[in-house]
Parts: structure tokens; C-alpha cells; sequence
């Protein structure tokens, strides 16, 4: 009886039949109303049209479609069940419930909404919003011609915008020199000076605490009070990180530098920053526990909070006014943003 059920199949609708790995394409055949045995009948009478020139050319082939073909045929005689699907995008295709109006449980109806792909299939023209110019800034890698700060050859520096979760947007800056191999990144705020300073306290207990992100801005100190370090505003630039790159860098700076470490240095020095850069390999391994303070007049800093947007038991950040000194350091004492525009008038 389930093969007498009628059938409206669109020609962009696609039939299968999962237990044969079967399927009718879209757009392959013509629209047609028919029974369910007659799409079966249809995709048999399609698949023996060729068989004669097949057994001729590739008998190995032939058989394999002569076996389908008598799957598909013992399909009809309905001796064990099948699962029939149709799928249309268009929603012009129909399978009969004989039941109706009441309910088919062998029958089940899902409605979905097109993809983009399937809608360009149909021709139908989607209406798109316009693109927000800032929103393809996001998604855009920006290059410009620069020079290499090291070896002055021309280079180019890439910069895209990239909106940190939780915090803001930042800027990345990455320049890749050609002829000297020189590679150098730069982290710049997406946007204002905040109202307060912001100084970030985190107590590293675990290893996995170096993979938190962090956003060091160029106006911003670090202070590991177990060390007795302190890394003045400035130095380093501006980084986006995790915790394990930038301590890395701290001892990179430290190891690198021919004053400390290098022939310059005296015996009795070299012997405290090698202990130093032994004790920070330490916290990067995980091996000892200390706290790492980042404070940032500017406000402008980060430190991934894992457990967000949950309160993480080990980071605490407290927001400060600036001292007259830190806005001396910011630039902000002598700079006005409003009422200027009469005073100037007023000044000609």
C-alpha cells in the first residue's frame, strides 16, 4: 500500500533512500507526480537504458548495476522496510498520507530554513543588510609599506582590528622583513584612555595559568613582588600574548642584554640575574607560586579571566584615579577636547 502513496517531486528536489545508498540528484530529473513505485521503476528503466554497452565495455561495472538493480527491485515487493526521503528547498514537494486528515506515523514532515547556497540554487535573491564598513575592517588584514626597523630594507606590516572578549578592540601590528628576517609585533589600543587606572593581581597556583591571554599596553608596568622585579611603562612595548610568552620575554630581555649578562657584566651581578632567570623558568614550569601585577594608568591592559563571566578566585582587578604624575606620563593634563574651537577664535 506504502508503495500507491502519490508523490509531487520538483526538479530541484532531491529523493534518497538510505539503506541503498541511493539518491536522486536535484535538477537531474524532470517534476513529476507520481507513486512512490514509480520513481523506484523510474531509477531502474534509468539504470538498465545503459546496460547493454556497459556488458560490452566493463563487465565488472555491469554486474555491480545489475545487483543495485535487483536491490532496488525487491525494494517494490516491500519485503523488509525502507526509510524514502524527499528534500526540496522549494517546498513544492509532497509524499500522500492516506490517513489524512489524521496522523501518519510512518510519515514525518520537516520544515527548515534555506541556506544561502540552496537559495542562489533556486535563484532567489536573499536581502542582505548592507555590510558594516566596520565590521569588514574585523574581518580584513590591512598591509602597508614600511621599513625594516633593523636593517631599513623595505618590508611590509600587516594590522588588523581584533575585539578581545570580555575587554575591547585592539589593534595588531606584525612586520616581516624579507632581507634580514627581522619580525617584530606591536599591540596599540582600539580605543580611549579609560576614566581610571586599572591594576590586574594574579596568583599563579597552576601551570595552566600561563596559557591566559594577556594584553600588555605600551603605558603598562608588571610587578612579580616574589622576584622583587618590577618592568617599568614602556618597556616592551606593546603586547598581545599569553602569560608564558610574555615572562619568556622578560627573560629573553634580561639574558640578552651584553650589560647584564653578556662581557660587560660583573661576575657578582651575572650571578644574581642568572638566579633570577632560573627562578622565573620556575614559575613558568609551574614549580613555584608567585604573583604577577600588571598596572596600567591607561586602563588599557587584560588579563583572561578563565572562569568569565564567572568572578575567578585568583585574579582581582581594582580600578584607581590617576595621580597629577600618571596623567603628566599620559599626556592628559594639557589636553583639552572640548571648548577649544572658541578659544582659538578668540585667540586670532
Amino acid at each position: 500500500q506504502d508503495m500507491n502513496r502519490e508523490v509531487v517531486k520538483t526538479d530541484c528536489a532531491t529523493a534518497r533512500i538510505p539503506e541503498l545508498d541511493f539518491e536522486i540528484p536535484a535538477f537531474t530529473q524532470k517534476g513529476v507526480l507520481t507513486t512512490i513505485e514509480g520513481i523506484i521503476d523510474r531509477a531502474v528503466a534509468g539504470l538498465e537504458q545503459d546496460q547493454p554497452v556497459r556488458r560490452a565495455t566493463d563487465e565488472e561495472v555491469a554486474s555491480k548495476i545489475d545487483e543495485f538493480i535487483g536491490k532496488l527491485k525487491q525494494l517494490k515487493e516491500a519485503r523488509s522496510s525502507f526509510t524514502f526521503i524527499i528534500d526540496d528547498p522549494s517546498g513544492n514537494s509532497f509524499v500522500e498520507n492516506p490517513h489524512a486528515p489524521r496522523k501518519d506515523d510512518a510519515l514525518a514532515v520537516t520544515r527548515y530554513r534555506r541556506t544561502p547556497q540552496q537559495a542562489a540554487l533556486l535563484g532567489l535573491e536573499l536581502d542582505e543588510k548592507p555590510a558594516d564598513p566596520a565590521e569588514d575592517l574585523r574581518n580584513e588584514v590591512l598591509q602597508f609599506n614600511t621599513n625594516c626597523p633593523e636593517c631599513n630594507a623595505p618590508a611590509n606590516t600587516n594590522m588588523k582590528l581584533v575585539q578581545i572578549p570580555h575587554f575591547k578592540e585592539v589593534i595588531i601590528m606584525a612586520t616581516n622583513c624579507d632581507s634580514c628576517g627581522h619580525r617584530t609585533n606591536e599591540v596599540k589600543s582600539g580605543g580611549a584612555i579609560e576614566p581610571q587606572g586599572t591594576r590586574i593581581t594574579l596568583r599563579i597556583t597552576d601551570p595552566s595559568d600561563m596559557t591566559r591571554d594577556i594584553l600588555k599596553s605600551e603605558t603598562c608596568s608588571v610587578e612579580i613582588p616574589e622576584l622583587e622585579f618590577e618592568l617599568g611603562m614602556g618597556v616592551l612595548g606593546g603586547k598581545f600574548t599569553t602569560l608564558e610568552g610574555l615572562l619568556k620575554d622578560i627573560a629573553d630581555l634580561v639574558e640578552r642584554n651584553p650589560f647584564t649578562l653578556g662581557d660587560s657584566s660583573r661576575p657578582s651581578k651575572t650571578e644574581k640575574l642568572r638566579e633570577f632567570v632560573g627562578k622565573l623558568h620556575e614559575i613558568v614550569e609551574g614549580k613555584t607560586k608567585a604573583h604577577f601585577i600588571m598596572d596600567d594608568p591607561a586602563g588599557n591592559s587584560y588579563l583572561q579571566n578563565v572562569y568569565a563571566p564567572e568572578e575567578d578566585p585568583e585574579l582581582k582587578v581594582e580600578r584607581y584615579e590617576r595621580t597629577f604624575e600618571q596623567n603628566e606620563d599620559l599626556g592628559l593634563n594639557d589636553m583639552k577636547t572640548e571648548g577649544y574651537e572658541s578659544e582659538g577664535a578668540s585667540g586670532r
